[in-house]
């Protein structure tokens, strides 16, 4: 039996880890990795494994090859769904990460493995670019590369400078030259080369990769902005909600309160508050006023002094 090669040998590792895969684990995050090195998925790798998680990378003729076979051998498997969506979403430079633990986890793992990268021509920006408004440093006869950009500068103190922060490269637009010699000049290495997570898949389902970023206090946040907007439009429309109740009930309490203390007429609530007040320190403006007013009366009184005080004789007017 002939021996096989080391390319034969990398196949079937695919081709069994695919479909050994496929029947272990619940969830598969579909990742790009334009631009990422050997040595970032080397990393990666070795974090993963000390999470039971499975970096799959391989081409994507053969990693459907391998799911359609497993298909055809496990027809009435609940997992074939999961089988058909990995496939659909096996297109360009797509890498799998499978794993039954938490996606956040893994999402940290591949953050933390990014490099610095200047923009190149051709390339698709992963990120929006923007050069901020200021000094570039570069002398006035540089100002072709702007103009070609449309981008309004003035010349200061002998050096270009951009007059607004302006959008040069869009996300997902296609880098040109003009773009990358521009930020090149600027010495600008505007994006972040790692692997991007696409989508995900969970027991069968698909998901946008914008919801691994979703977290706890984001979601207490717009839950909050939504109820104050909730309430304001309640109390400005006058369409009484539970969530703008208790401002309506404490509103009337303090007007309740305020016709008390005006007229005298009182009841418990506002006895209470009155006995609150009345125990408190008192008010810094009034403490600041008695003081204001107390000197005020010591200088009436010391100049009445001053006027009644016998000034006989000092002008001899005794004799």
């Amino acid at each position: 039996m002939p021996q096989k090669n080391d390319k034969q040998l990398r196949k079937e590792k695919v081709w069994d880890g695919v479909r050994d895969a496929i029947e272990t684990y619940s969830k598969c995050l579909f990742v790009n990795v334009d631009n990422v090195t050997s040595k970032q998925i080397c990393i990666m790798r070795k974090a993963l494994r000390d999470m039971d998680a499975k970096m799959l990378m391989g081409k994507n003729t053969l990693v459907k090859k391998a799911l359609n076979n497993w298909i055809e051998e496990n027809e009435s498997n609940p997992k074939v769904g999961a089988a058909k969506l990995v496939i659909s979403e096996m297109n360009l430079n797509t890498g799998l990460i499978f794993t039954n633990g938490d996606l956040s986890e893994i999402k940290a793992v591949l953050d933390s493995q990014k490099r610095e990268a200047p923009a190149r021509i051709g390339a698709i920006a992963p990120t929006s670019v923007t050069i901020p408004a200021g000094g570039t440093g570069l002398d006035p006869k540089q100002t072709g590369f702007f103009q070609a950009l449309k981008i309004q500068t003035k010349i200061v103190k002998g050096a270009v400078e951009i007059v607004n922060p302006v959008v040069v490269i869009n996300e997902d637009d296609k880098i040109t030259p003009g773009q990358a010699a521009l930020l090149d000049k600027l010495k600008i290495r505007p994006f972040e080369y790692k692997m991007h997570i696409k989508a995900f898949m969970e027991n069968g389902k698909r998901y946008d990769a914008k919801v691994l970023s979703i977290t706890p206090e984001s979601i207490l946040e717009s839950f909050t902005a939504a109820s104050q907007q909730l309430t304001g439009l309640s109390l400005g429309s006058g369409y009484i909600t539970a969530a703008a109740a208790p401002h309506l009930v404490l509103n009337a309490f303090k007007n309740l309160a305020a016709v008390s203390f005006s007229s005298g007429y009182s009841f418990p609530q506002a006895e209470k508050m009155k006995s609150a007040a009345a125990a408190g320190p008192a008010p810094v403006a009034a403490a600041a006023g008695g003081k204001a007013e107390a000197k005020a009366e010591a200088k009436k009184e010391e100049s009445e002094e001053e006027a009644d005080m016998d000034m006989g004789g000092l002008f001899g007017d005794d004799y």
